[in-house]
């Protein structure tokens, strides 16, 4: 779980960032600011940049569900054994 947290954590902080940028280059180049542009802009900049910066953190996470799921697969299979015993 501690991981699916670092992981929102920095791609909220990226976005907000993105968002911070975008909107500070919009209002020095032009007079009004369409924040629903701002945001679109943001949210694809940093889905782009989240996908290279946090590789590490992303394959973090990857590795925590797949050791979960081969855990409840293990006693899946292990109370499967115990019914056929039965």
């Amino acid at each position: 779980m501690k991981e699916f947290v670092i992981y929102t954590a920095m791609r909220i902080g990226l976005f907000l960032a993105s968002l911070v940028v975008v909107f500070g280059v919009w209002a020095l180049v032009a007079d009004t600011v369409p924040i629903l542009w701002v945001v679109v802009i943001s949210f694809v900049t940093s889905g782009l940049a989240s996908y290279f910066l946090l590789n590490r953190q992303r394959e973090a996470f990857a590795r925590h569900v797949e050791r979960r799921a081969e855990r409840m697969q293990d006693r899946y299979e292990e109370m499967k054994s115990k019914e056929d015993v039965d």
